[in-house]
């Protein structure tokens, strides 16, 4: 049953990577803009991120559920055209692992 769910990720990121590139040519025309941060981008990744490192906090809905709206929000933001959505993604990254690490009880 672990790979069904391991297909179903898989599926999801790739359709999220379709979508978010077909979004980013729709919105960007030109080849490559360095400093602009795409607040949309930004959201998607800090959610999908979220959800990634800490579907455990949440009792109410499944781990299966969050998952897979993790995967397709990482999707969507990292299969931006070449260039868009790296520092987004790594906003995303950085918040999650912090509210991951500070929820965990590592430090503590």
């Amino acid at each position: 049953m672990e790979e069904l769910y391991i297909m179903i990720y898989i599926l999801v990121f790739i359709i999220g990577s379709i979508l978010g590139l077909l979004l980013s040519y729709k919105k960007h025309m030109e080849p490559y803009i360095i400093s602009e941060i795409d607040v949309m981008t930004l959201v998607l990744s800090i959610v999908g991120w979220f959800l990634l490192l800490n579907h455990g906090l949440s009792p109410f809905i499944s781990s299966e559920i969050l998952l897979t709206i993790a995967f397709f929000c990482i999707g969507l933001a990292l299969g931006r055209r070449p260039g868009y959505g790296r520092k987004e993604t790594a906003i995303g990254i950085i918040i999650a692992g912090v509210v991951w690490i500070a929820t965990s009880g590592v430090l503590f």
